[in-house]
């Protein structure tokens, strides 16, 4: 059986996987399933994919079922979630603590990093609304909640509607660790041995390295699932999001996972002990 290959269809994903989702490259096949980060951190609770991308703040309920692939994940630095409001909110000075304990946040899902983040910067667990990423920046101009957690693309475009950043959990992360902030992981399910893992692992990264020698060959996949989006917008989504720890996690990767987690079990807010197993 050819095994599932799940990722989201936002301009990192897709560049990272254009070569291998498109026989551009030599490797095993694949069956490529898009979906929503938070759509995939749930479908992963249930096991349903062979491979699967992932949030980092999801992982800690996934160890049982996945080990993690070195390659393919989401790293770095500057490309932290940030939480917007509207300039005219009326807790002010706009930063992040001096919002109400009662502001309403609208989240893209209970169990992405970003919200694992806001709660270990806020010190509690803040009143929320679950929606769709692409979703929250609508909710937010519309008065529908006091304050967005935004992810992807909604990093860029946020100030074109007039909202501004309160808070950038990115930079809070660096400044409290100095360590880049983990984001999302791909993940092999454990009924893999490992030699297989590694060939999709070593598949992954052929594509990224396909992806940078040959960007007009994969450009218009990536361009297909970003549809919606400013050409501007999806290249500053790359060059965001893809980077060194694209190709490979590395012990400067590892270390932050490692550094995550700790604290995210010292809070109480993820199992106690989690432990990120990579191949």
């Amino acid at each position: 059986m050819i095994p599932t290959l799940a990722y989201s269809p936002c301009p990192n994903d897709t560049y990272i996987f254009a070569a291998l989702t498109n026989g551009l490259i030599e490797a095993p096949p694949v069956t490529v399933v898009l979906d929503d980060v938070e759509a995939l951190n749930a479908a992963a609770r249930e096991g349903h994919h062979a491979f699967t991308k992932v949030s980092y703040g999801a992982i800690p309920y996934l160890t049982s079922t996945y080990r993690l692939l070195r390659s393919g994940g989401a790293l770095g630095r500057g490309c932290g979630p940030l939480v917007v409001a509207k300039p005219d909110m009326s807790d002010a000075p706009k930063d992040l603590f001096a919002l109400s304990r009662r502001a309403l946040y609208a989240v893209p899902g209970e169990l992405t990093t970003a919200y694992l983040l806001l709660r270990l910067a806020l010190g509690f667990t803040p009143r929320t609304a679950i929606m769709r990423f692409d979703q929250i920046i609508d909710a937010v101009t519309s008065g529908d909640v006091d304050a967005g957690l935004i992810i992807h693309e909604s990093r860029f475009t946020y100030q074109d509607r007039g909202l501004i950043a309160y808070a950038d959990l990115g930079a809070w992360w660096e400044g409290e660790t100095g360590k880049p902030i983990p984001l999302g992981a791909i993940l092999a399910r454990r009924d893999l041995d490992t030699a297989t893992a590694m060939t999709y692992d070593a598949a992954i990264k052929a594509s990224l390295r396909y992806a940078r020698a040959h960007e007009a060959a994969i450009l218009p996949y990536v361009r297909e699932h970003a549809s919606e989006m400013d050409e501007n917008v999806m290249r500053r989504h790359i060059e965001t999001y893809v980077n060194e720890f694209s190709n490979d996690v590395g012990e400067e990767g590892t270390a932050a996972v490692r550094a995550l987690f700790a604290r995210a079990s010292a809070a109480q807010l993820i199992p106690a002990n989690a432990i990120a197993e990579f191949v």
